[in-house]
């Protein structure tokens, strides 16, 4: 049976794919920091589908917890057929400053992780043939919200240069740049939620689902929402000013 191997997946977007790839007939990893959160999730998802579920405790800041999730990744005699990488956390620290101890974090979490476990996973799914890799960034990736949407725009980019490197070798990388979704992400970052319309927000299951979906089509981006991807359209394409706009529209919105 295939399996698929989620970080981040017991809660948020993380558990919704989780429950998605389980739908589809997917054995799971679960890779998260919290060992009793992940028992937890891994007994709800297997009473719910009845799949396989391997809990697997690791902190992504630290690498030589990403270096034992490697050897997972690379297990040939039990091999990852889908690897979601979604963990992350809000980042609400000012770019002015000399403590970076927090940036450090994200950088290990959202971006070395990715290249360290997508750059394994790939390596192992090309020498069968197949496989599926989905980076979870953001529409945070074509504004400028401090680090986070730096972190999330190399997301992107990096994703879609391993696409190309993975042309025709049967393994297809997605990435997935959801708008707001109502998950603990501002409570952890420590910030207000933005006061938008309920439009505007997608749900986890909704960011989860379009983004299997893109990725069978063989697709390189995905971004639930008919709207956002209109929005996502005029944003690349308008001036640099739109985006600067809607940057500060959108701290304004936190800060009321």
């Amino acid at each position: 049976m295939a399996t698929a191997l989620v970080t981040g997946g017991t809660s948020g977007i993380g558990l919704a794919f989780a429950g998605e790839l389980a739908e589809r007939g997917y054995d799971l990893v679960l890779a998260a920091r919290d060992a009793d959160r992940l028992a937890e999730t891994a007994a709800d998802l297997t009473d719910r589908f009845g799949r396989q579920v391997e809990t697997f405790p690791v902190d992504l800041a630290v690498r030589s917890d990403v270096d034992r999730l490697v050897e997972r990744l690379t297990d040939q005699q039990r091999p990852i057929e889908v690897l979601v990488n979604n963990a992350g956390f809000g980042l609400n620290t000012p770019l002015v400053g000399t403590d970076v101890e927090l940036q450090d974090r994200a950088i290990e979490v959202m971006c070395r992780a990715v290249l360290v476990c997508s750059g394994a996973a790939a390596e192992a799914m090309r020498s069968r043939g197949r496989g599926m890799i989905i980076n979870v960034s953001s529409l945070s990736a074509w504004i400028y919200k401090g680090n986070y949407s730096a972190l999330k725009r190399w997301v992107l980019s990096y994703t879609q240069a391993l696409a190309l490197e993975l042309a025709r070798t049967g393994v297809q990388a997605t990435v997935v740049c959801p708008s707001w979704v109502k998950t603990e992400l501002h409570e952890r970052a420590g910030v207000k939620r933005p006061r938008l319309p309920g439009w505007a927000w997608v749900e986890a299951t909704e960011v989860a689902r379009v983004a299997l979906d893109t990725a069978s089509r063989g697709k390189v981006v995905a971004i639930p929402g008919r709207g956002w991807r209109v929005a996502v359209w005029v944003l690349r394409h308008a001036p640099d000013a739109l985006p600067r706009f809607f940057s500060r529209r959108i701290s304004k919105s936190r800060s009321n």
